[in-house]
């Protein structure tokens, strides 16, 4: 399910199914690193969108988490425990961020949610079929992980 006003309604009948919420990690800049911060976002955003596709009517996909690039790991790790916190409060029990920004792997260990890093491959100038393999590949490897953790909380 997207953040989409016609999918809430459905959201708010079935919320005893979707018990997994899909957060897009996505860093912001304005400086020399910018193109490539962008192209981090949209692989990430990409890939987010495949996956509620595919697992529709059981993920939730949460509007993207920004930030500043510029913020203190501590301030970017308390706003997003925010999140995960209002998240579990809500009653999803599986959270996923999915992100190409590697400086969360350095906090990984203190998130209470599944991080799933996945390396940026720009998509600007590939040609659609290639990048639709490459999307393909990667999206199998991100299910692979998701249900694999439902499979494990049984």
């Amino acid at each position: 399910m997207k953040w989409v006003s016609k999918e809430i309604d459905v959201y708010l009948t079935s919320t005893n199914y979707i018990d997994t919420a899909l957060v897009t990690l996505i860093p912001i800049t304005f400086g020399e690193d910018m193109k490539q911060t962008v192209s981090m976002g949209e692989f990430s955003t990409v890939l987010t969108s495949e996956i509620e596709r595919q697992l529709h009517g059981r993920i939730f996909a949460i509007p993207p988490f920004t930030y500043f690039k510029t913020e203190s790991p501590t301030e970017k790790l308390d706003k997003l425990e925010q999140w995960i916190n209002e998240l579990k409060n809500s009653g999803f029990k599986f959270i996923f961020l999915i992100t190409s920004d590697h400086e969360w792997k350095t906090v990984e260990d203190k998130l209470d949610a599944k991080l799933i890093w996945i390396p940026a491959i720009p998509l600007e100038h590939m040609d659609d079929k290639y990048k639709s393999e490459i999307l393909h590949e990667q999206t199998k490897q991100i299910l692979q992980i998701v249900t694999n953790q439902w499979q494990s909380d049984f």
